[in-house]
């Protein structure tokens, strides 16, 4: 049961509001990419960058490292070598299978060898905000948004027409790397809040909603990182009290946000079906 007193008394705490802040931060990042990354049908690739960031943060615990370094290098290696060996559209999808696989495996042989607490394993997989470090997170994030905002415009161009953006001039092999590079940080960060397992659930499904309500890149950019600020922050509120992980809220609201914009799609595609079935009735009956 939610018990607003103790949420209210746990929002005055350092640790929550650090996680809050990096969260706010990341859900920009996530709902600016995210839009991108559904143009380029890459959603499968952010599940394949996330098991190779949790790779790395598994390398971090047993090494005693900052598990976000971990978790950084691990997503970044993994985002470039999808770039490299899944340039072909053709071939991306394996390439991911392979990496996906060979990280996971990987990681939990690492897993394997690390004698501390068993909460720092689980929280790698689910997320654990009170581990989140507020000025890594935010130097790395407010940078990728600098970058962002200093590609964004032909990365968007390269990625709604890539033929013609390559016909223009655009570098579009260069930035397909570094939006691979992007997605690799975004992904490292969202493992430490919604953990390597449910990372997808920020960088995918609010830009998924976002695409059902609207055909506009800016729009659905808006949404996307509305949807995703609801989400992250929604998330952590909810799972103060009862002291459940955040990512099984975060995951629940951007799901129940998703299942509405299908809802609102799907009411106003049939709105707009009706007068396209009824001019013909009336042109018959005239």
């Amino acid at each position: 049961m939610f018990d607003f007193d103790l949420t209210l008394r746990s929002l005055g705490l350092d640790f929550v509001q650090t996680a809050l802040l990096a969260a706010g931060v990341l859900a920009i990042v996530a709902g600016v990419l995210g839009p991108l990354i559904v143009m380029r049908r890459m959603s499968f690739a952010v599940h394949g960058t996330s098991e190779l960031a949790f790779t790395g943060a598994a390398a971090a615990l047993l090494l005693g490292v900052g598990v976000e370094y971990g978790a950084l290098g691990g997503a970044v290696i993994a985002a470039v070598l999808i770039a490299f060996l899944g340039s072909r559209e053709s071939d991306r999808d394996s390439v991911i299978g392979v990496i996906l696989a060979f990280g996971l495996g990987l990681g939990v042989l690492l897993l394997s060898f690390y004698q501390g607490r068993s909460t720092n394993k689980f929280g790698i997989l689910i997320g654990q905000i009170v581990a989140v470090d507020r000025t890594n997170l935010n130097v790395l994030m407010i940078a990728s948004l600098i970058v962002l905002a200093l590609i964004y415009r032909p990365l968007l161009f390269a990625s709604v027409d890539p033929a013609v953006a390559v016909a223009r001039g655009v570098p579009v092999r260069f930035l397909a790397l570094v939006f691979a590079v992007l997605v690799g940080v975004a992904t490292a960060f969202g493992v430490q809040i919604v953990g390597s397992l449910l990372v997808v659930s920020l960088m995918v499904t609010p830009a998924a909603a976002a695409a059902r309500v609207t055909a506009s890149p800016w729009k659905a950019t808006v949404l996307a990182v509305i949807f995703a600020e609801v989400s992250a922050l929604g998330g952590i509120v909810l799972s103060l009290a009862p002291g459940k992980p955040v990512s099984a809220f975060v995951t629940t609201i951007s799901f129940a946000i998703y299942l509405g914009c299908r809802i609102v799609a799907k009411v106003r595609d049939r709105r707009r079906r009706v007068p396209e079935l009824t001019a013909p009735a009336a042109a018959v009956a005239v």
